[in-house]
């Protein structure tokens, strides 16, 4: 008797009823690879395709047109580390427990690399880590490391490549890009990478070739003024390191820092193309998801302020970029809120995985291809009092697509000391009118009140952990962590 294997068997049935055979090998879709692309507090709005009046980025907007182009994508953390690790773990702060920029990613704590990697995928971290300010260790979810302790330097940046630490005197953003290209000019499909710039990181500076591309471009100084019903705490800090008559990071006056921010990011442009053709020449393009994004935004002196932190619109708001046509079939732009925490369980379900939980973020698949589906209609954010940078107290709050409540706690159970912030980001999204005492404003302060509760609640965020009476200072940070 004849003995068959599963392919004749499939084959042999496939012609006794009269069908086409089905051959596995040669018809099942290869699972995609993963390229994310992570930059350092670039603004959301730090895109040609955004609109930008003189920041031109052709290679961005390449994958913007040819892919998806999330408008209203946020992050719920808006600080290096705890933005990082929502990328990583789908989770909230309080669900992963990186609130700073000096905490560990937990060993124990899921992954979407290591989850991938456990199901054969060939996966490397190239650049930024910033989760253990001074441990440039190899991670566990990764088999191929190259980073560094603490943010980098824009030029001679040590880096622990596998093991053996080496000085890189290239420019940052070059340095990266070169690994990353070479690991996968040679690595076998199926393949994950995560690249994170240091650009646009400040203090800036910018590759000799654009170093001066701005210099013509003017940059009005921008107003110290602050509307009726902006909290003390930000009056206060105006001359501080985060304050927009502060010291602006080192540099020379408001025009330089504005300049030298963009020019950087010419840079990381200039990066993405060169993958980009990484990727078409090796054949792995099309089958690959390419996202790109930014950890957090930046404030250049809205609210008169500098750096992140804060719940305001230019702090929150974040690029993300994603180019699959397997599922984006049709470039499109989306205006669902979509949330960092969304990257892991996007990544996972795109390449066919099932999500580890708990989970707090969404699948973007369904917006990915234009197809109609139930999304969320708020989220919330939240940032801890960090003694190390003490200008930003206890932040907590809540946004619906057309509504923000922010509050700041001393610690959970106490009362609040500093005024809240309540704005119609639809009638007013530069956030110039507090409505937080209007009469006319109280029901809708009372239901966001609850909604902010509700989510708490319902990821695990309560007792709500942050620290107990904060004191705000005005002092320098210390040099080494700036």
């Amino acid at each position: 008797m004849a003995t068959w294997n599963r392919r004749e068997f499939l084959s042999g049935t496939a012609a006794a009823l009269g069908v086409a055979p089905f051959v596995a090998c040669s018809r099942a879709r290869r699972a995609p690879n993963v390229v994310f692309i992570l930059t350092a507090d670039q603004r959301s709005d730090c895109l040609g395709v955004a609109g930008h009046p003189f920041l031109k980025t052709p290679n961005l907007d390449r994958l913007a047109n040819e892919g998806v182009r999330f408008a209203n994508a946020f992050a719920t953390s808006s600080l290096c580390s705890p933005s990082r690790a929502s990328f990583m773990s789908g989770r909230y702060a309080h669900g992963h427990g990186v609130f700073n920029n000096f905490t560990e990613y937990p060993d124990a704590l899921p992954s979407y690399p290591k989850v991938l990697q456990k199901a054969g995928y060939q996966t490397a971290y190239i650049g930024k880590w910033h989760m253990g300010e001074n441990n440039d260790e190899h991670r566990s979810g990764f088999t191929y490391w190259a980073s560094h302790k603490g943010q980098g330097k824009y030029y001679d940046t040590e880096f622990n490549i596998n093991g053996t630490r080496q000085l890189v005197k290239d420019y940052y953003t070059h340095a990266v890009t070169e690994l990353a290209a070479n690991w996968l000019k040679t690595v076998t499909p199926p393949f994950s990478l995560e690249i994170g710039h240091k650009a646009p990181h400040g203090l800036w500076i910018p590759e000799p070739k654009y170093a001066h591309v701005f210099d013509n471009v003017p940059v009005p100084p921008p107003s110290s003024a602050l509307p009726p019903g902006t909290p003390d705490w930000v009056k206060q800090r105006i001359k501080t390191w985060h304050g927009i008559e502060g010291p602006l990071y080192g540099a020379k006056d408001y025009a330089d820092f504005v300049r030298t921010y963009h020019a950087t990011i010419l840079s990381v442009d200039d990066s993405v193309g060169l993958l980009y053709d990484v990727l078409k020449a090796k054949g792995e393009l099309d089958n690959t998801i390419i996202l790109f994004a930014g950890d957090n935004g930046f404030l250049l002196g809205e609210h008169a302020s500098i750096d992140k932190r804060t719940m305001w619109e230019e702090s929150v708001r974040i690029p993300m970029l994603v180019r699959y046509p397997e599922v984006a079939k049709t470039p499109r732009v989306a205006s669902e809120m979509v949330l960092n925490m969304d990257v892991a369980p996007s990544v996972l379900d795109l390449c066919g995985q099932p999500p580890f939980l708990p989970i707090d973020g969404m699948s973007v698949k369904p917006l990915l291809s234009g197809a109609p589906a139930p999304w969320r209609k708020s989220w919330m954010y939240e940032y801890n009092f960090e003694t190390e940078f003490p200008y930003t107290p206890n932040v907590r709050g809540v946004r619906t697509d057309d509504w923000k409540y922010i509050h700041y706690p001393n610690g959970e159970g106490q009362p609040d000391t500093e005024k809240a912030e309540l704005y119609d980001i639809k009638a007013d999204p530069k956030e110039q009118h507090n409505l937080i005492d209007e009469p006319s404003a109280q029901g809708k302060l009372a239901e966001l009140r609850t909604e902010l509760d509700r989510i708490m609640q319902t990821t695990a965020g309560v007792p709500d952990k942050m620290p107990v009476n904060p004191k705000l200072s005005f002092e320098m940070p210390a040099a080494a962590i700036r």
